[in-house]
């Protein structure tokens, strides 16, 4: 499978905030801002196993909302200032469809779409 062919995607996110960005027509064209998306913050917990919990479970929300934008993804480069990325990861190598993702990782700054977009592009180009 070429390059061009591969349905590639680049997400920058913390763990409150995602940016996506993929292909225009999903497997070739130049790659665009497909979607926002935020986390909804819990309100105030009894305790803190159970604001843990909510954290862990709004952190999981926020990863089902980002791979909505990205239908049979095959290659995933994630960038971002934490340690969000890596539990994204870990929680697509624990999501059959996503397990056979190549995914990659590094660090930046939060980032304005059009430098996020010709980051990602760099990335696969």
């Amino acid at each position: 499978m070429s390059d061009k062919s591969k349905k590639q995607f680049g997400v920058w996110m913390d763990s409150h905030h995602a940016t996506i960005v993929g292909r225009e027509n999903v497997d070739s064209g130049d790659f665009v801002v497909l979607g926002h998306e935020k986390e909804e913050g819990q309100g105030g917990n009894s305790n803190e196993n159970a604001a843990n919990n909510a954290e862990r479970d709004s952190l999981h929300k926020l990863f089902k909302s980002i791979t909505a934008h990205m239908q049979n993804v095959d290659e995933l480069h994630i960038t971002g200032p934490g340690v969000a990325q890596e539990q994204f990861i870990k929680y697509l190598s624990e999501t059959p469809q996503y397990k056979n993702v190549e995914a990659k990782e590094s660090t930046s700054n939060k980032m304005s779409d059009e430098s996020l977009i010709e980051y990602v592009a760099s990335q696969f180009n």
